[in-house]
């Protein structure tokens, strides 16, 4: 008994955390003429490291704006026919290929960007009203942002992360970093009938509001698509 117990929670564990296949490269490797190529990691605070950095922290990550916002406004899936199963997303900079993995999603936002006040002046010459509020991500500012919808935040039930759309050509669903995440976190709402509450039991609740800007809006859980069988997976970890 004991035995299927420690098989069971391994294999759990294994299915968890799954384990990068060991893949061979080099830094600056030249495939062809006049072609380099380099290969990066994301980690899920969106801070970038040259992939082999053995010791990936704040101090190591790049840190120049205008190199991440060149490099992540190039962004793209891999399509490459080069390391395709290890590096899913590709930057490409003139002649070099920048290879990209990362620890969930490509693009992480960071940071919630106000819209500047408009100034008296402005609104007596009936000025338009703001732009939308943004999220920034991945280090970039304003010049790395997306406008923020509110009502497309989706909690993950198997983790709890929270996500939110991003460009299609990055993956159409980027994560929202876990220190912001938090900050939004008391404007969600959990409402659940009875009959919802029972099913949800041993399951993580999932929000289906999200107050914002005074408004009370409806979660669409569109972005419930990206994490297909999810439901299914949960249904035999609680069996």
């Amino acid at each position: 008994m004991l035995r299927a117990v420690a098989l069971r929670t391994l294999r759990s564990a294994a299915a968890a955390a799954p384990v990068r296949a060991y893949v061979t490269y080099v830094q600056g490797q030249s495939p062809e003429p006049r072609i380099r190529e380099y290969f990066y990691y994301v980690d899920h605070q969106g801070q970038l490291f040259l992939d082999d950095t053995k010791v990936k922290n704040f101090v190591t990550c790049f840190k120049d704006k205008k190199f991440l916002v060149f490099f992540f406004s190039r962004l793209r899936s891999n399509q490459s026919g080069r390391y395709g199963d290890h590096f899913p997303f590709l930057s490409l900079c003139g002649r070099e290929r920048n290879f990209v993995r990362c620890d969930d999603r490509p693009l992480v936002f960071t940071h919630l960007l106000q819209p500047p006040p408009a100034a008296a002046e402005e609104e007596e010459r009936g000025a338009p009203a703001p732009g939308p509020e943004m999220l920034s991500y991945c280090g970039g500012g304003e010049l790395l942002s997306a406008p923020f919808r509110p009502d497309a935040l989706y909690m993950r039930p198997a983790s709890g992360r929270v996500y939110h759309p991003c460009p299609e050509t990055a993956g159409g669903v980027g994560l929202v970093r876990s220190a912001l995440a938090i900050e939004l976190s008391p404007f969600f709402v959990y409402e659940r009938g009875e009959e919802e509450q029972q099913q949800q039991q041993g399951q993580s609740e999932q929000p289906t509001h999200f107050l914002w800007a005074g408004r009370r809006h409806v979660l669409t859980n569109e972005l419930a698509t990206f994490f297909p069988g999810e439901e299914e997976e949960e249904e035999e970890g609680g069996g």
